[in-house]
């Protein structure tokens, strides 16, 4: 079914197919909860997808050997907005696609800025402050870093923080990091906290704060 085929289901399904909520931030804040896929498409047609990690497992059953496929994916459009999801099928394509739908579900607007007391440069290019994310037995740590070094962490985290629109950034993880699923939604989790701390308002920031908040700031669905 395409979009143009789509019959929304829900209240927030409704009001985008009506055009009474026409940007993603609006969806957010509005704190209804996101269950239709669709509307991420339509309200973010420049979004991007990849996986970043593909299980294959077989077992044995009386018939044969079959094999399932789990999926993590990540999606962005580099500007604020980033998801990550997983996806489990029978076959490769299935599965990742419905990582990436899970993704979209779980697609969160981070707070961007420039809290490096090495730079002051004035634009929303790094994180605005420190923040720690948990998953299973990795935590990562982000940092803002000054314009110019780049996103110093590791690949998987490197693909999270493009998606989202980091441009620099400092990072470092701790325990079971070859565990690219935990690792992946720690990084996850860490950027969630730029949307759910709260800032001092009588700290006076040099760049502008995309404010956001979290609809369906749960788990990762899979």
């Amino acid at each position: 079914m395409t979009d143009e085929d789509w019959v929304p289901k829900t209240q927030l399904g409704k009001l985008v197919a009506e055009g009474k909520i026409k940007t993603m931030s609006e969806a957010i804040r509005s704190r209804l909860p996101l269950k239709e896929y669709q509307i991420v498409d339509i309200l973010l047609p420049n979004l991007m997808d990849e996986a970043i990690y593909i299980e294959r497992a077989q077992r044995m059953t009386d018939s044969g050997r079959r094999m399932n496929y789990s999926v993590t994916a990540v999606v962005g459009n580099g500007d604020g907005f980033v998801g990550v999801g997983r996806g489990k099928a029978k076959e490769a394509a299935p599965a990742i696609r419905k990582a990436v739908n899970n993704a979209k579900l779980n697609i969160l607007e981070i707070r961007r800025g420039c809290g490096s007391w090495e730079c002051g440069c004035g634009r929303a290019h790094t994180l605005p402050f420190l923040v720690v994310g948990k998953s299973g037995s990795v935590e990562v740590v982000l940092k803002p870093a000054p314009q110019g070094l780049g996103r110093a962490v590791g690949d998987v985290a490197k693909i999270i923080l493009r998606m989202a629109g980091i441009e620099d950034a400092w990072g470092f993880a701790k325990g079971h990091t070859k565990t690219t699923v935990n690792y992946a939604l720690a990084t996850f989790d860490a950027l969630r906290q730029t949307s759910i701390m709260k800032i001092n308002p009588a700290l006076k920031l040099s760049t502008p704060i995309y404010a956001g908040s979290v609809a369906n700031a749960g788990s990762v669905k899979s």
